[in-house]
């Protein structure tokens, strides 16, 4: 599959990931009397990754998200070569995303995006008031747990044709666990792209965003490798 090609699946999933996952916080979390709240907002992350996994899987592998791609390269099953181009893609399309979201959550008068916009943060601008120090821990075990799903369900030893199940319903559980915590990134793309439209504090404190994840990504791999290296030698 052509480079090009891959890369337009890619911004074209992350897109899909902000619009949906994050346009669902915006715009459906709190809505009066029939709110989908916390379990709506959660379930709507997972179901972007799953319906993505089945349509573009075959394309680009769906990372939708810079962590997946770093996890997936540590992990031994991602050129370096791609990654570069593969984070790009996945930032712009999110970006798209969280630009489109915008527009249409602008369109109710009074609506302010500087009041959060589905932004994670930690300290005052955790749902829950948690520190910093809890918010990086979150993002780091949340990711590795989720790339070491992501790794699992599509090793060649796993069933085949499940992994989109596994890892939509693995993201949902994670934001169950961690949307109080920081309103749960695990997606550098994911964070970036609504800090732009919040345009303040979400910005300062994108950094914890960016490090946690591709940390935890990064050991996620690592720790993979170690359990396919007897099947390797």
């Amino acid at each position: 599959m052509a480079l090009s090609k891959k890369l337009a699946a890619e911004f074209i999933g992350t897109f899909w990931l902000v619009l949906g996952g994050c346009g669902s916080a915006v715009l459906a979390a709190a809505f009066p009397d029939v709110g989908i709240g916390l379990l709506g907002v959660s379930l709507a992350f997972g179901l972007t990754v799953l319906t993505m996994a089945y349509a573009i899987g075959h394309i680009s592998g769906c990372h939708l998200n810079p962590a997946v791609s770093i996890g997936l390269w540590s992990g031994g099953r991602f050129s370096l070569a791609e990654l570069g181009p593969y984070v790009a893609a996945q930032v712009a399309g999110g970006i798209f995303g969280a630009a489109i979201l915008y527009f249409i959550a602008t369109g109710q008068a009074g609506f302010d995006p500087s009041a959060g916009f589905a932004s994670n943060g930690y300290g005052e601008h955790s749902p829950g008031g948690y520190s910093m120090t809890a918010a990086l821990l979150t993002e780091v075990v949340m990711t590795f747990m989720f790339l070491m799903i992501i790794l699992g369900a599509t090793d060649k030893r796993a069933p085949q044709g499940f992994a989109p199940l596994a890892i939509g319903l693995g993201l949902t559980l994670i934001h169950l666990i961690s949307i109080p915590v920081t309103n749960t990134s695990v997606n550098p793309a994911r964070s970036t792209a609504v800090a732009i439209f919040q345009g303040d504090w979400a910005i300062s404190q994108l950094w914890l965003f960016w490090l946690a994840p591709l940390f935890g990504a990064l050991l996620a791999g690592i720790v993979y490798r170690w359990f396919e290296s007897d099947d390797e030698s």
